[in-house]
């Protein structure tokens, strides 16, 4: 781990497009600006953690629970093997 001092309006490089900036410092906390692409993921760690935990939760749900729950829905889950996507119109017909 790298580890830096900055102060106030001083900033940091991480590749050659995300610029890390402080903007503030008040009272024991710091305010961080980032420049990066629109492609550069940037998320806050806890957020990153509760996402990652409720993606591990949904995965181990069983396939038949996913299907009860949809057909309480109202929607009718497709079944195994079958493809849901649309198909293009022939030309001509309607």
């Amino acid at each position: 781990m790298l580890i830096l001092s900055r102060k106030l309006d001083e900033s940091i490089m991480i590749g050659d497009d995300v610029v890390i900036k402080v903007v503030a410092v008040h009272e024991g906390s710091v305010k961080l600006g980032i420049e990066a692409p629109k492609t550069v993921r940037i998320l806050r760690t806890e957020l990153y953690e509760e996402t990652e935990k409720s993606n591990v939760q949904a995965a181990a749900v069983p396939k038949s629970t996913a299907v009860e729950a949809a057909r309480r829905l109202g929607k009718s889950a497709p079944a195994p093997g079958v493809s849901t996507a649309v198909q293009p119109k022939e030309k001509g017909r309607s």
